[in-house]
């Protein structure tokens, strides 16, 4: 979790609020960087009704996320896990 969150307008359009985001960002199931970038991140974790979210943001610096892209978790980012 960051200790703050910027948000672009488009993690809003598929109708998750920015209090859904922020409880993502506190239970999340997978945080991991993209593939193939350097600083494109991808999150799923919880919303506040418990449905799985997905959630792509990029590092503003080592305490804020800027996210830009936030939707119910699609079928193939719903098993990942991080490995512990």
């Amino acid at each position: 979790m960051f200790a703050s969150y910027k948000f672009n307008e488009a993690a809003f359009k598929h109708g998750i609020t920015e209090e859904d985001i922020r409880m993502a960002f506190s239970r999340p199931l997978f945080d991991g960087l993209i593939e193939g970038y350097s600083n494109k991140f991808l999150l799923t974790g919880f919303d506040t009704c418990g449905s799985i979210l997905e959630i792509m943001y990029n590092l503003v610096d080592e305490h804020t996320a800027h996210v830009f892209h936030a939707m119910r978790c699609r079928k193939a980012f719903r098993l990942l896990r991080n490995q512990d």
